[in-house]
């Protein structure tokens, strides 16, 4: 990609975040799901990865996605309206063992069905802690996204709490464990809501990805 199409994508990303974001549904199964509609990008991630934080600065909002010390708060496919642009759906954390068995369970199978049947759902950004490294629980979403044919990317979350000296590693690791996978994009983002690393360019990421979807109706 030419810098200057970098620049573009970076300003465009910027304006697309600088908008209204809104709140318009939640669904705790399948059969509540909004109509199908504007195009829609997914964040996905374990309990505790610092999803509603990432979120929250994509978005330059304090609260639009509710943040809490105690992981597994977020237990609906929440969607919210970036502006006319395109639909945020924040997925429930994943692999957090507090809550109940059965709880567990209908979130997955409401996860799985997600995945399965939204044909309008065009990326899933799978966030991984930067400090820990992908899990098995990971690799079972990425084996899923694959399986459905679904976009996705990874995300490293909370680089800030990482050494300087080993974040190249990290970032090499992490795309050496995608690297065969079919559906997973090759890019791996680095970021820290803390500081804000990224997120200009997980922004213009989706300025990319919504350019081209245009581009192809």
């Amino acid at each position: 990609m030419a810098a200057g199409d970098d620049a573009r994508f970076l300003e465009a990303g910027r304006l697309i975040f600088a908008g209204e974001a809104d709140f318009k549904w939640a669904a705790d199964k399948f059969e509540s799901l909004p109509p199908i509609g504007d195009i829609e990008i997914a964040f996905a991630g374990r309990s505790n990865v610092g999803k509603s934080s990432l979120v929250n600065a994509l978005t330059g909002r304090n609260a639009l996605a509710r943040t809490s010390h105690t992981p597994g708060r977020t237990q609906l496919l929440n969607f919210f309206d970036i502006g006319g642009h395109f639909t945020l759906v924040d997925m429930p954390g994943y692999g957090y063992a507090a809550v109940s068995k059965a709880k567990v369970e209908a979130w997955t199978k409401t996860i799985r069905a997600y995945l399965r049947g939204r044909p309008t759902l065009a990326r899933v950004f799978v966030l991984i802690d930067a400090r820990h490294g992908i899990k098995p629980i990971d690799a079972t979403l990425f084996a899923l996204l694959d399986e459905t044919a679904v976009s996705y990317a990874l995300v490293l979350t909370k680089a800030d709490e990482v050494k300087q000296a080993d974040l190249p590693a990290r970032i090499e690791a992490t795309q050496a464990a995608i690297a065969r996978r079919p559906a997973a994009y090759p890019q791996v983002f680095l970021t820290s809501s803390h500081t804000g690393l990224g997120i200009p360019e997980l922004r213009a990421s989706v300025a990319r990805l919504l350019a081209e979807r245009d581009g192809g109706r």
